[in-house]
């Protein structure tokens, strides 16, 4: 039995912290590049313990394996304007060498039945303790900010009918589902237009001017 909970978490504490610094660092980089960055903004989170316990007792997690076997222990999201920014963080994050990939689960193009839509990374990251390296499983998930308002609700939501929702309530979260979605398409659409006033707003007239007399020449 897991006496100090404290002490067992504290390593996955460690690796939440040092990688929404880094994360956080690609967005840093592309806007000291005056480039819009893919990322919106990063969060992250250990998994409480009361959580820990009743995940490891609904899906017969043992003790000995928890390492292994619970891979969401530790817990990054990243949110992105657009869908086609989710995919650009992956390649990113695909090209480190201070992480490693064991699983990617793409539910954007392969939604659940509810209509969860997100992108789940699962990495083993190596922490550095004064006992030595410790390498733990953490899981990332990339999102657009519509997919993380559904998620949101449909989580708070869960927590109340513990996954047995009314079948109209069911209905109207699956059709909320795709609005969303629905949502970011359109944005989509409109992507290369929201873009350039952004950078309008944060960098001024005269450097979209700029861009566009480039764009016309390489055209």
């Amino acid at each position: 039995m897991i006496k100090d909970w404290n002490q067992e978490l504290l390593p996955y504490k460690q690796a939440v912290n040092e990688l929404k610094i880094k994360l956080r660092g690609i967005r840093e980089q592309f806007q000291n590049q005056n480039e819009r960055a893919p990322i919106e903004f990063v969060t992250g989170r250990v998994k409480p313990v009361d959580s820990i316990q009743e995940k490891m007792q609904r899906r017969h997690v043992s003790e000995d394996r928890l390492e292994q076997d619970m891979e969401d222990i530790a817990g990054l999201r990243i949110m992105c304007q657009f869908v086609e920014d989710i995919y650009q963080v992956v390649d990113l994050l695909r090209k480190r060498t201070d992480l490693k990939i064991l699983e990617e689960r793409d539910y954007i193009h392969n939604e659940k039945p509810s209509g969860y839509r997100s992108y789940h990374i699962v990495i083993e990251y190596p922490v550095q303790l004064i006992t030595g390296e410790k390498r733990i499983l953490a899981e990332i998930q990339i999102r657009t900010l519509a997919m993380n308002f559904w998620a949101t609700i449909e989580h708070s939501l869960n927590y109340k009918y513990q996954g047995e929702f009314p079948e109209e309530l069911n209905g109207r979260l699956h059709r909320a589902a795709e609005a969303a979605f629905k949502l970011d398409t359109e944005m989509s659409e409109i992507r290369e237009e929201i873009q350039e006033a952004q950078h309008l707003f944060s960098y001024g007239k005269g450097e979209v001017v700029k861009r566009r007399n480039e764009q016309n020449k390489d055209d």
